[in-house]
């Protein structure tokens, strides 16, 4: 059914190649921001069709079946409320996240590993509280010496973030491309700035 559903539709591979949804959770907030919510517009157009969203901004491009046109949604919202998460998985991007794909010795971004604040060979263990982002030369600086012993000073202490606290970081880094009918909806919760 799926393979058909998509087939029916005819790309027009310069207005439909890169068109984008964002999708909203039923209280119009992103399900993430990083990475952003997005689908394909096939996915958008298919889940509008099985009347699973509603379609709430579209762009100016058309899909066409032999029957009928459809404008690209740009921005569905779910009809179902999707509960977020209570905890933040503990995965080395979600690490990355947190720590704002900064070393935490140096503060410098690009090429990053992890590194255990208290090495494992001391006891150390693998999780939140323990395990920091770090640059490479930092973190073999560092090697298997505690922050003391390595003259290194972490710029801020590691902690197990909130589901909340990931979101607003992930605000901070952007997609390169952000269509114009989404900005209503990425950062509509956030202060206005004053005039």
């Amino acid at each position: 059914m799926e393979a058909d559903f998509r087939n029916e539709f005819v790309r027009h591979p310069s207005s439909t190649k890169n068109n984008p949804a964002l999708v909203l959770n039923a209280d119009y907030r992103p399900l993430s921001y990083y990475p952003l919510s997005l689908w394909c517009w096939q996915d958008a157009v298919k889940a509008a069709f099985m009347e699973r969203v509603d379609i709430v901004a579209e762009y100016d491009d058309y899909v066409h079946s032999p029957s009928i046109s459809i404008k690209i949604p740009s921005v569905v919202v779910l009809k179902d409320y999707v509960r977020p998460q209570k905890k933040v998985a503990f995965t080395r991007f979600n690490l990355f996240l947190r720590d704002e794909f900064s070393c935490q010795y140096c503060g410098s971004k690009g090429d990053l590993t992890f590194d255990h604040v208290v090495p494992r060979s001391l006891g150390g263990t693998t999780n939140w509280a323990n395990v920091v982002a770090a640059c490479s030369p930092c973190n073999l600086k560092k090697g298997s010496k505690t922050l003391k012993n390595s003259g290194l000073n972490l710029r801020r202490k590691p902690v197990r973030p909130e589901p909340h606290q990931m979101m607003n970081v992930g605000r901070k880094f952007p997609p390169n491309y952000l269509h114009e009918s989404w900005m209503d909806f990425l950062y509509w919760d956030a202060e206005l700035d004053a005039y």
